[in-house]
């Protein structure tokens, strides 16, 4: 009998190399044997599913300006994702933890980063500069490719939509009370999407410094 028989089965490498079907179906087994050993676990760390301390979630007029950076794509090329190495840290500030995204329903972490990391840029240039830049990035970055968003000075925030909005993401564990659910119309009444978009970007990372 050969070595890389198994009496039981009647399995030999031969067998499964040379059988299509049952070399996908053993590869999809052992995929989601080792898939599910390293994330079902992640469910049930604090450290992945509760907030750090002093995270709040996004006010009406950040959550608006968060439907314009995704609908304008700026996640592909700003990662919110600092990893913990050292140039990275030093660039731009403590690395990203899992306790900070705990409200972001998807989180925008990403492997790709063609501009800068997003993460902290809150509170670190002015909303003047944030305006100019989205307006024309490169009066303020004259190397930068990034294309001009000038339709967002425009464009209102659809406020009618954001309170069945808050409370869908209150459904998934985010904690909108009913009065900031019932205020979220009037708070973005008149807004555009380039207050919005702003508002979003300043308060990314301020809960941890």
């Amino acid at each position: 009998m050969s070595s890389n028989s198994n009496p039981a089965t009647g399995f030999t490498h031969e067998k499964v190399e040379t059988n299509n079907l049952l070399m996908i179906v053993l590869i999809l087994l052992v995929v989601a044997i080792g898939g599910a050993v390293e994330i079902v676990p992640l469910f049930f760390q604090k450290s992945t599913t509760e907030p750090i301390q002093g995270l709040k979630p996004y006010t009406a007029l950040q959550l608006a300006g968060r439907d314009v950076y995704l609908r304008e794509g700026c996640y592909g090329c700003h990662s919110q994702m600092i990893r913990p190495f050292r140039s990275e840290t030093l660039r731009y500030g403590h690395y990203s933890v899992a306790g900070e995204f705990v409200y972001d329903h998807p989180f925008q972490w990403g492997s790709k980063r063609t501009g800068p990391d997003l993460h902290r840029v809150g509170g670190k240039y002015s909303d003047e500069w944030h305006r100019i830049h989205l307006n024309q990035p490169r009066d303020l970055v004259p190397e930068s490719n990034m294309p001009a968003y000038p339709w967002l000075e425009k464009n209102l925030v659809d406020a009618q939509s954001l309170p069945a909005h808050m409370r869908a993401l209150r459904r998934v564990g985010v904690p909108y009370t009913d009065a900031e659910i019932a205020a979220a119309a009037k708070e973005v009444e008149g807004k555009t999407e380039m207050d919005a978009t702003v508002a979003y970007l300043q308060s990314l990372g301020l809960a941890l410094k």
